[in-house]
């Protein structure tokens, strides 16, 4: 039996719970919810502590709760009990059994909407491939929390991509549990416009964790930091043209050479294989798939495989020159409908046989789940989905390399809200999950996306 779980929800106002009720990006008003799920056959006490920024806990608003076996639950910040009317802060939860939770930051009534995972550890470097200033209208802002157990020194190092500085941010002093906000908007270093990455590093190796948003005129996406990059990586889903939706891959090199990368773009749902190439200078990034596809480019034949028609499919490196460490996230958005969110795209070596996911929904208040799964591993096998009281699991045949969009609209059951977990019927089978939450009748940004959680 595990004894103690600590899960880092709030690290900045994202990362995990994050809740940042109100913040001066963008002039948005912001309110975060977090579901939490509990992964063991027993139930589960839990306690949610909550941070301001200089560290000093808000002992009026602590939660302890108990969560039923294999079940979940939602909390809303803009709810909580004993919070500030405005906050912004970070939050812990600690329990005695396995928890897994997501975070979802709404904005300006639910106009806007992002979200991003919940930790379970953190590193002494973070690195965030997409950061933007002044971008046609797009603004970035992340936050860093301390996931260790005495104060940590964080810098930040800004790597210039198509425009801005480079720039070295001063160093901050961050409280166990606390989070600390940079917002790029105030950051005129940067120049007038960036486009680049961040490296966040801890330089008393005390971990860290961190979360980014992404704000633009009418649209809102977040996404994790990573702590952790491979040569290769896999975006389980990847779209253009589809229903109004496309996708944009940001590719960071973190390692110290230049490279050569080759995406391979795989379809699954419609379209055609097509790969694009690009060189990444040591610590920067470059934007992959945006427009490929809608233009003929050098170094791509994916507009010429795919002229002006739909691709669904998955994205992965095929070559990577100089074998130089990558992370990337997915960005998916609308423009005609103002619809957006992001993922981080996974590390193969990154699948499991099991996967959480602490939110799924079906038809509550017109927000329901797609659950895209990815099969990693060498050899097909039978994916079953497991959803939280509900009779609806689902079972379905997938091969190695190939992923399988599984929509809970009308499938589930009116207005459920619950959790699942998906599971491979072989022990050595590695599978990566993305969950897409959306509702396509409301106005505005209403879709979020998050990765599922090792098991």
């Amino acid at each position: 039996m595990n004894r103690f779980v600590r899960i880092l929800v709030g690290l900045i106002v994202l990362a995990g719970l994050v809740l940042p009720l109100s913040a001066s990006a963008q002039s948005l008003t912001y309110g975060s919810s977090f579901q939490v799920q509990n992964l063991e056959t027993e139930s589960a006490a839990i306690t949610i502590t909550f941070y301001d920024q200089s560290g000093a806990a808000v002992d009026a608003a602590t939660v302890n709760d108990t969560l039923a076996a294999g079940g979940s639950k939602t909390y809303f910040a803009v709810t909580m009990a004993g919070l500030p009317t405005t906050f912004a802060g970070s939050a812990v939860i600690s329990s005695d059994r396995r928890l897994r939770a997501i975070h979802n930051l709404a904005a300006n009534n639910y106009a806007f909407g992002a979200s991003s995972a919940g930790y379970t550890e953190g590193a002494t470097e973070v690195n965030l491939p997409l950061i933007m200033r002044g971008n046609s209208g797009f603004n970035t802002w992340f936050a860093v929390q301390n996931a260790g157990t005495s104060d940590a020194v964080v810098g930040v190092v800004f790597k210039k991509g198509s425009s801005g500085n480079d720039y070295t941010a001063p160093d901050v002093t961050i409280k166990p549990g606390a989070s600390r906000l940079w917002y790029q908007s105030d950051m005129a270093d940067l120049g007038t416009k960036f486009v680049g990455s961040a490296k966040v590093t801890s330089k008393n190796a005390v971990p860290i964790v961190a979360t980014v948003v992404e704000v633009g005129p009418t649209t809102l996406y977040a996404y994790d930091g990573f702590v952790a990059a491979s040569p290769t990586f896999v975006a389980p889903l990847f779209q253009y043209y589809n229903a109004g939706f496309s996708s944009s891959i940001q590719i960071q090199n973190t390692g110290s050479a230049s490279t050569d990368v080759t995406v391979q773009y795989t379809p699954s749902f419609g379209g055609n294989a097509c790969t694009e190439t690009k060189t990444i200078a040591a610590g920067a990034a470059e934007t992959f798939g945006l427009f490929a596809f809608n233009s003929a480019i050098a170094g791509s034949n994916c507009y010429a495989q795919n002229p002006g028609t739909a691709f669904v499919g998955s994205a992965t490196v095929a070559t990577n020159s100089a074998n130089q460490p990558l992370v990337a996230i997915v960005n998916q958005h609308n423009f005609t409908t103002g619809k957006a969110a992001a993922y981080s795209a996974f590390r193969p070596t990154d699948g499991t046989q099991k996967v959480s996911l602490p939110l799924v929904m079906d038809r509550n208040s017109n927000y329901w789940t797609g659950i895209t799964v990815y099969n990693a591993g060498s050899a097909a096998t039978t994916v079953t989905i497991d959803y939280s009281a509900s009779s609806a699991d689902q079972s379905f045949s997938l091969a190695a390399g190939e992923s399988k969009i599984v929509l809970n609209n009308g499938a589930i059951g009116d207005k459920y809200v619950g959790s699942a977990v998906v599971s491979g019927a072989n022990a050595s089978d590695k599978l990566l999950v993305i969950v897409n939450q959306q509702n396509l009748v409301a106005a505005g940004d209403t879709f979020y996306v998050y990765n599922g959680f090792n098991y």
